[in-house]
Protein backbone atom coordinates (compact mmCIF):
# COMPACT_ATOMS: atom_id res chain seq x y z
CA UNK A 1 0.00 0.00 0.00
CA UNK A 2 1.35 3.27 -1.03
CA UNK A 3 2.41 5.64 2.02
CA UNK A 4 1.11 8.63 2.60
CA UNK A 5 3.98 11.15 3.91
CA UNK A 6 3.47 13.78 6.50
CA UNK A 7 5.95 16.34 8.56
CA UNK A 8 4.11 17.35 11.88
CA UNK A 9 6.25 20.25 12.70
CA UNK A 10 7.56 22.21 9.61
CA UNK A 11 8.06 25.80 11.34
CA UNK A 12 7.75 28.01 8.60
CA UNK A 13 5.93 31.41 7.32
CA UNK A 14 3.07 30.21 5.52
CA UNK A 15 0.36 32.76 6.44
CA UNK A 16 0.48 34.72 3.75
CA UNK A 17 -0.96 33.75 0.77
CA UNK A 18 2.12 34.21 -1.54
CA UNK A 19 4.60 31.99 1.41
CA UNK A 20 1.27 29.42 1.57
CA UNK A 21 1.34 28.76 -2.60
CA UNK A 22 5.13 28.55 -2.73
CA UNK A 23 5.78 26.60 0.43
CA UNK A 24 2.67 24.00 -0.49
CA UNK A 25 4.23 23.56 -4.34
CA UNK A 26 7.75 23.00 -2.37
CA UNK A 27 6.30 20.62 0.04
CA UNK A 28 4.07 19.03 -2.83
CA UNK A 29 7.51 18.60 -4.67
CA UNK A 30 9.41 16.61 -1.92
CA UNK A 31 6.95 14.11 -1.77
CA UNK A 32 4.78 15.09 1.49
CA UNK A 33 1.15 15.17 1.30
CA UNK A 34 0.30 15.86 5.21
CA UNK A 35 1.87 18.65 7.00
CA UNK A 36 1.38 20.73 10.21
CA UNK A 37 2.66 24.25 10.80
CA UNK A 38 2.66 25.59 14.57
CA UNK A 39 -0.08 28.47 14.40
CA UNK A 40 -0.55 31.23 17.31
CA UNK A 41 -3.27 29.73 19.72
CA UNK A 42 -5.10 33.37 18.35
CA UNK A 43 -5.26 32.01 14.94
CA UNK A 44 -8.75 32.15 13.77
CA UNK A 45 -10.98 29.38 11.94
CA UNK A 46 -11.10 31.24 9.01
CA UNK A 47 -7.28 31.75 8.76
CA UNK A 48 -7.06 28.00 9.16
CA UNK A 49 -9.57 27.70 6.63
CA UNK A 50 -7.76 29.52 3.62
CA UNK A 51 -4.58 27.56 4.97
CA UNK A 52 -6.28 24.15 3.93
CA UNK A 53 -7.78 25.89 0.78
CA UNK A 54 -4.47 26.85 -0.55
CA UNK A 55 -2.22 23.72 0.56
CA UNK A 56 -5.31 21.75 -1.29
CA UNK A 57 -4.45 23.15 -4.31
CA UNK A 58 -0.96 21.41 -4.38
CA UNK A 59 -2.37 18.01 -2.66
CA UNK A 60 -1.35 17.94 0.40
CA UNK A 61 -3.31 17.98 3.53
CA UNK A 62 -2.82 21.03 5.93
CA UNK A 63 -3.07 19.68 9.41
CA UNK A 64 -3.51 22.78 12.18
CA UNK A 65 -1.47 22.50 15.20
CA UNK A 66 -0.80 24.50 17.71
CA UNK A 67 2.55 24.78 19.95
CA UNK A 68 2.28 24.77 24.15
CA UNK A 69 5.39 26.17 26.24
CA UNK A 70 3.80 26.23 29.74
CA UNK A 71 5.66 27.10 32.75
CA UNK A 72 3.81 25.20 35.54
CA UNK A 73 0.84 22.37 34.89
CA UNK A 74 -1.91 24.71 36.14
CA UNK A 75 -0.83 26.83 33.00
CA UNK A 76 -1.11 23.85 30.59
CA UNK A 77 -4.17 22.25 32.17
CA UNK A 78 -6.37 25.98 30.82
CA UNK A 79 -4.38 25.93 27.78
CA UNK A 80 -5.30 22.68 27.45
CA UNK A 81 -9.48 23.52 28.39
CA UNK A 82 -9.22 26.68 25.80
CA UNK A 83 -8.12 24.87 22.65
CA UNK A 84 -8.23 21.20 22.57
CA UNK A 85 -11.61 21.51 20.31
CA UNK A 86 -9.68 24.46 18.29
CA UNK A 87 -6.49 22.74 17.02
CA UNK A 88 -6.21 19.02 15.30
CA UNK A 89 -2.94 18.53 17.00
CA UNK A 90 -1.82 19.81 20.16
CA UNK A 91 2.16 19.75 21.39
CA UNK A 92 3.45 20.23 24.70
CA UNK A 93 6.62 21.52 24.12
CA UNK A 94 8.30 20.95 27.62
CA UNK A 95 11.45 22.42 29.59
CA UNK A 96 10.56 21.14 33.35
CA UNK A 97 9.72 18.08 34.19
CA UNK A 98 6.43 19.17 36.53
CA UNK A 99 4.52 19.94 33.02
CA UNK A 100 6.33 17.11 31.28
CA UNK A 101 4.61 14.40 33.79
CA UNK A 102 1.16 16.28 33.38
CA UNK A 103 1.98 16.28 29.27
CA UNK A 104 2.37 12.83 28.82
CA UNK A 105 -0.66 11.71 31.00
CA UNK A 106 -3.00 14.26 29.52
CA UNK A 107 -4.87 12.33 26.85
CA UNK A 108 -5.65 15.90 25.45
CA UNK A 109 -1.77 16.00 24.72
CA UNK A 110 -0.75 14.47 21.19
CA UNK A 111 2.94 14.75 20.74
CA UNK A 112 5.85 15.70 23.51
CA UNK A 113 8.35 17.31 22.14
CA UNK A 114 11.35 18.44 24.27
CA UNK A 115 13.36 21.16 22.23
CA UNK A 116 16.22 21.63 24.59
CA UNK A 117 19.58 19.93 23.46
CA UNK A 118 21.15 19.48 27.06
CA UNK A 119 20.71 16.48 28.32
CA UNK A 120 20.16 17.60 31.89
CA UNK A 121 17.19 19.70 30.45
CA UNK A 122 15.22 16.86 28.24
CA UNK A 123 13.08 15.16 30.80
CA UNK A 124 12.26 11.91 28.35
CA UNK A 125 12.69 9.68 31.19
CA UNK A 126 11.57 6.25 32.33
CA UNK A 127 8.58 7.53 34.43
CA UNK A 128 8.28 9.82 31.22
CA UNK A 129 8.03 6.71 28.74
CA UNK A 130 5.56 5.44 30.78
CA UNK A 131 3.05 7.64 31.66
CA UNK A 132 2.92 8.21 27.96
CA UNK A 133 2.49 4.60 27.18
CA UNK A 134 -1.33 5.07 29.02
CA UNK A 135 -2.01 7.62 27.33
CA UNK A 136 -1.66 8.57 23.71
CA UNK A 137 1.03 11.40 23.26
CA UNK A 138 3.50 10.44 21.00
CA UNK A 139 7.15 11.10 21.00
CA UNK A 140 7.96 14.15 18.42
CA UNK A 141 12.18 14.07 17.47
CA UNK A 142 12.87 17.14 15.46
CA UNK A 143 15.85 16.31 12.77
CA UNK A 144 16.88 19.86 12.37
CA UNK A 145 19.65 19.80 15.18
CA UNK A 146 20.92 16.71 13.12
CA UNK A 147 21.12 18.85 10.13
CA UNK A 148 22.88 22.14 11.67
CA UNK A 149 25.06 20.94 14.91
CA UNK A 150 28.81 19.60 14.20
CA UNK A 151 31.58 17.90 16.27
CA UNK A 152 31.08 17.16 20.07
CA UNK A 153 27.73 18.76 19.80
CA UNK A 154 25.91 16.49 17.75
CA UNK A 155 27.44 13.64 19.28
CA UNK A 156 26.20 14.02 22.49
CA UNK A 157 22.76 14.99 21.11
CA UNK A 158 22.61 11.62 19.20
CA UNK A 159 22.95 9.70 22.63
CA UNK A 160 20.43 11.75 24.00
CA UNK A 161 18.29 10.61 21.23
CA UNK A 162 19.13 6.91 21.13
CA UNK A 163 18.61 6.63 24.98
CA UNK A 164 14.96 8.43 24.39
CA UNK A 165 13.93 6.33 21.70
CA UNK A 166 15.13 3.39 22.81
CA UNK A 167 12.73 4.15 26.11
CA UNK A 168 9.50 4.68 23.85
CA UNK A 169 10.18 1.89 21.39
CA UNK A 170 10.69 -0.52 25.12
CA UNK A 171 6.98 1.61 26.13
CA UNK A 172 5.83 1.45 22.99
CA UNK A 173 5.02 5.49 22.97
CA UNK A 174 4.92 6.34 19.22
CA UNK A 175 7.87 7.70 17.53
CA UNK A 176 7.17 10.93 15.23
CA UNK A 177 9.85 12.26 13.42
CA UNK A 178 9.31 15.81 12.40
CA UNK A 179 11.73 18.45 10.29
CA UNK A 180 11.40 21.20 12.99
CA UNK A 181 12.98 23.62 10.47
CA UNK A 182 12.54 27.05 9.33
CA UNK A 183 13.91 27.81 6.50
CA UNK A 184 13.24 25.85 2.79
CA UNK A 185 16.93 25.08 2.52
CA UNK A 186 16.50 22.29 5.06
CA UNK A 187 13.37 20.28 4.00
CA UNK A 188 14.71 16.67 3.08
CA UNK A 189 12.34 14.32 1.50
CA UNK A 190 10.76 12.20 3.92
CA UNK A 191 12.69 8.96 2.85
CA UNK A 192 15.70 10.97 3.61
CA UNK A 193 13.95 12.28 7.50
CA UNK A 194 13.21 8.40 8.11
CA UNK A 195 16.49 7.41 7.58
CA UNK A 196 18.13 9.73 10.11
CA UNK A 197 15.97 7.53 12.66
CA UNK A 198 18.82 4.99 12.31
CA UNK A 199 21.59 7.15 13.63
CA UNK A 200 19.96 6.95 16.46
CA UNK A 201 18.20 3.53 17.29
CA UNK A 202 14.83 3.26 15.29
CA UNK A 203 14.29 -0.25 13.70
CA UNK A 204 15.18 -0.63 10.19
CA UNK A 205 12.04 -2.36 9.40
CA UNK A 206 10.03 0.75 10.69
CA UNK A 207 11.40 3.70 10.23
CA UNK A 208 9.41 4.70 7.25
CA UNK A 209 6.78 4.42 9.99
CA UNK A 210 7.89 7.49 11.88
CA UNK A 211 7.07 9.74 8.91
CA UNK A 212 3.66 7.95 7.44
CA UNK A 213 1.75 5.75 9.76
CA UNK A 214 2.21 7.38 13.11
CA UNK A 215 2.01 10.81 12.69
CA UNK A 216 -0.95 9.60 9.91
CA UNK A 217 -2.55 7.86 12.51
CA UNK A 218 -3.02 10.67 15.40
CA UNK A 219 -4.12 13.26 12.56
CA UNK A 220 -6.97 10.71 11.74
CA UNK A 221 -8.06 9.99 14.70
CA UNK A 222 -8.14 13.80 16.33
CA UNK A 223 -9.87 14.71 13.22
CA UNK A 224 -12.60 11.35 14.46
CA UNK A 225 -12.30 13.14 18.01
CA UNK A 226 -13.23 17.14 16.65
CA UNK A 227 -16.54 15.69 14.48
CA UNK A 228 -19.45 16.79 16.09
CA UNK A 229 -20.74 12.95 16.86
CA UNK A 230 -18.14 11.84 18.85
CA UNK A 231 -18.65 11.35 22.83
CA UNK A 232 -15.72 8.82 23.47
CA UNK A 233 -13.70 6.19 21.43
CA UNK A 234 -15.83 3.65 19.86
CA UNK A 235 -19.11 6.11 20.88
CA UNK A 236 -20.91 8.35 18.46
CA UNK A 237 -23.76 10.51 18.74
CA UNK A 238 -26.50 9.42 16.16
CA UNK A 239 -29.53 11.31 17.14
CA UNK A 240 -30.45 12.77 20.38
CA UNK A 241 -33.81 12.21 21.89
CA UNK A 242 -35.38 15.32 20.25
CA UNK A 243 -34.78 13.80 16.41
CA UNK A 244 -36.81 10.95 17.34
Amino acid sequence: MKRTFADLHMRLNSKEPPHAAQFASKVAELGYRLIAIPLAPETKAQEIQKLKAAFSDEGVDFVSRVDLHPRTPDELLGSLRRLRRKFEVICVLSENKEVSRQAAKDRRVDLLNFPLLDYRRRFFDRAEAELASAGVAGFEVDVKPLLVLQGPARVRFLSCLRREAALALEFHVPVVVSSGVSQLLLLRRPREMALLGLLFGLPSGSVLDTVSVNPGGLVERNRKKLEAGFVAPGIRLVRQSGDC
